[in-house]
């Protein structure tokens, strides 16, 4: 259940209330694609940055270790030891984006493992059990990715057959939820609208899955190859139409300039792999902007990523031994830099919830926006 606690213009201040704890929103979920952060950041250290929602994905996990593996073993909450809500989406995204070669027909979508190449079957019932099996806090309903650009015709063609999808999946999770043997019986569902950059497409099925009085509602398929400006147009005219009591939820977005520019236009729920993965790269998120940690200029640097930080890395660890450890191909600096890049985020949606609460977002997102694009 969601509970609006106050708007700022169009920003929202909530509370997700679900089975596995209360999500404050806005909220940033921390990627754990397969069950784990990439960079070798643990459980017990999502825990330690105040991460609330971790999100794994269920393409992933079906193919490795198999979701009746996760199921034989509790569910993914015990599996990974993480008591907080997780939230698993559809696959369907993976689907469309890894498998080369897939046939979509309107059963579902027929594809081949990007592990052994076996021939796998999922559409709207088998996703739905593969996340019952998984016993996620959050499943996303399974839409088709249409590619971008598209056109008029297969987007709208497109946008249907995921509307069919979505009356499916919620019927068969009512089924699954039901049944005796389910590890979570208040698994909730969020449906996902489509419709690429054709603003009335995306509005008329904003309407359509509104009506269904879903848990919640998603924005799919952007940050896909549009501008920036073109995704945060969609954004704004089509979030209106989705139920402004329920969480709405922009899915693998973004940069810390995207996810303000969405806050202001209503979103409450993020998640990307951008922290992780810059991470990976010896990249680390500041408020003055983004660090090459790489650099000579940091050999001898005794301070923290950044000063001021209250991360455990930031408090305990200087620039030049994180830069050794990246310059000696130690995992260990990997793990540093995720670690405070998750916890930057989180940190920027902990001021973002208080700013909403003190009608000063727009004010917060100025200073931010202007203190990242000073550099170092």
């Amino acid at each position: 259940m969601y509970r609006l606690i106050t708007r700022d213009n169009n920003a929202k201040r909530g509370e997700f209330h679900t089975v596995h704890g209360t999500i404050q929103t806005p909220v940033f979920m921390n990627v754990g694609t397969a069950a784990a952060i990439k960079g070798a950041v643990s459980t017990l250290d999502l825990q330690a940055i105040d991460t609330q929602v971790e999100l794994s994905n269920t393409y992933h996990l079906h193919v490795r270790p198999g979701d009746l593996v996760v199921k034989k073993m509790g569910g993914l909450h015990k599996f990974m030891v993480w008591d907080k809500p997780i939230l698993t989406d559809s696959g369907g995204f993976q689907v469309f984006s890894l498998a080369g070669l897939r046939k979509i027909k309107e059963e579902g979508v027929y594809f081949q493992s990007h592990i052994d190449g076996k021939r796998i079957f999922m559409g709207p019932e088998e996703s739905m059990q593969i996340q019952s099996n998984l016993a996620s806090t959050i499943a996303m309903a399974f839409d088709e990715c249409p590619p971008h650009p598209a056109t008029r015709k297969y987007m709208q063609d497109s946008v249907d057959r995921t509307t069919r999808w979505l009356l499916r999946c919620k019927t068969e999770m009512e089924r699954l939820n039901s049944l005796e043997d389910t590890i979570n019986p208040k698994q909730m569902l969020f449906g996902i609208n489509q419709g690429g950059t054709f603003a009335d497409i995306r509005i008329e099925h904003a309407r359509r899955i509104s009506e269904l009085d879903l848990d919640g509602y998603a924005l799919g398929g952007l940050a896909v190859g549009e501008s920036h400006e073109e995704m945060y147009e969609i954004i704004e005219q089509t979030v209106p139409y989705l139920p402004l009591e329920k969480p709405t939820y922009l899915m693998g977005v973004g940069t810390p300039a995207n996810i303000l520019e969405a806050v202001e236009r209503g979103v409450d729920f993020f998640d990307c792999v951008y922290p992780s993965r810059n991470g990976r790269h010896g990249h680390a998120y500041t408020n003055h902007g983004k660090m090459n940690l790489l650099n000579a200029k940091y050999e001898l640097d005794e301070r923290p990523i950044e000063e001021g930080c209250q991360c455990p890395v930031c408090k305990t660890y200087s620039r030049a031994y994180i830069r050794h450890l990246l310059k000696a191909k130690e995992m260990l600096g990997l793990r540093f830099l995720v670690t405070h890049n998750l916890y930057f985020y989180n940190k920027m949606m902990e001021e973002i919830r208080m700013a909403i609460e003190e009608h000063r977002f727009q004010e917060y997102k100025r200073d931010k926006l202007a203190r990242m694009a000073e550099g170092e």
